[in-house]
């Protein structure tokens, strides 16, 4: 803390300060008070901006935290939903789909240059998920049927990794019938779920989500194809950041769980972005007055 202070942070509470890097580590909190370090020449110096208290970067962590776990909240409906629609287009073919790789697309079961296929290594995941599992339902179903377990119930081992990979190993034709039910194209679909599998790992690895640059960006539809998302199409800067991962989410939502007050508490967090200098809403991609955007009326 006295290091902090020789770096020009201010410190008014010095029992809440010491409780806080105590409890959550310097190391933690030292990427909340990075946006306040002074820059000099290009470089980012170890000394703050003027007016840099340490209640700025802990309202900021506080703030990541309750955005995590608000998209963790959407991410689970998104992620059971779309277990459920290859459970459908599998099990109306095969009862255990997920075990039939005639089933699935050619470039996903090929085997690769390391002797295995992408269906080798999906199924070698869900088996050690199937083989760990203590879940009542899967205990019930050994002892009563015995033998391997069936779509509709395997799928409720899986985690969004699996799911979404699995969608992208479907044939293109089973891809497509789940996507346009979104009104978007497979490809298109596959890469959104990429992109949500990792804001997903990010949030539930407890790591900095706000202002993080997205490594797996989602591709966008056509012009006109899904026109809420129109907006992105021009902004590359929010392509990149955490709020092109949260519209396609919330795009998803309007057809998944329509009634959801999930918008709404987005804009209340939003709403309640920590007042500090040098950092502000749209540091994450929000266009200004992004909530009077069409794919956000839900918000209002």
């Amino acid at each position: 803390m006295d290091l902090l202070i020789s770096r020009g942070m201010q410190v008014s509470d010095r029992v809440r300060a010491k409780l806080y890097l105590g409890r959550l580590g310097y190391y933690r909190l030292s990427a909340y008070w990075y946006p306040f370090r002074q820059i000099n020449a290009g470089a980012v110096t170890d000394n703050f901006v003027a007016g840099t208290e340490f209640s700025h970067s802990v309202d900021l962590y506080v703030f990541d935290k309750r955005l995590r776990l608000l998209l963790l909240d959407a991410i689970e409906r998104i992620e059971v939903a779309f277990r459920v629609e290859i459970a459908q287009v599998l099990g109306l073919k095969d009862m255990r789909g997920h075990l039939n790789p005639q089933l699935l697309d050619g470039k996903f079961t090929r085997i690769g240059k390391d002797g295995r296929s992408r269906y080798d290594k999906w199924l070698e995941n869900f088996r050690k998920l199937e083989e760990r599992s203590n879940e009542t339902f899967v205990e019930h179903y050994r002892k009563k049927y015995s033998g391997t377990l069936p779509i509709w119930i395997a799928v409720e081992l899986w985690d969004f990794g699996l799911t979404s990979h699995l969608l992208e190993g479907l044939q293109f034709k089973d891809q497509q019938s789940i996507a346009s039910k979104y009104g978007i194209s497979a490809p298109t679909l596959a890469s959104w779920l990429r992109t949500i599998n990792h804001v997903r790992n990010i949030a539930a690895h407890h790591s900095r989500l706000w202002n993080k640059n997205l490594v797996d960006r989602p591709s966008l539809p056509k012009a006109g194809e899904a026109p809420t998302l129109d907006h992105l199409r021009a902004d590359v800067f929010a392509q990149s950041r955490v709020y092109a991962g949260i519209a396609i989410i919330q795009y998803l939502m309007m057809f998944i769980s329509p009634t959801s007050t999930w918008c709404k508490r987005l804009k209340s967090l939003t709403d309640r972005f920590p007042n500090a200098p040098r950092v502000h809403i749209q540091n994450m991609g929000f266009p200004k007055d992004w909530h009077l955007l069409p794919l956000w009326k839900t918000c209002l």
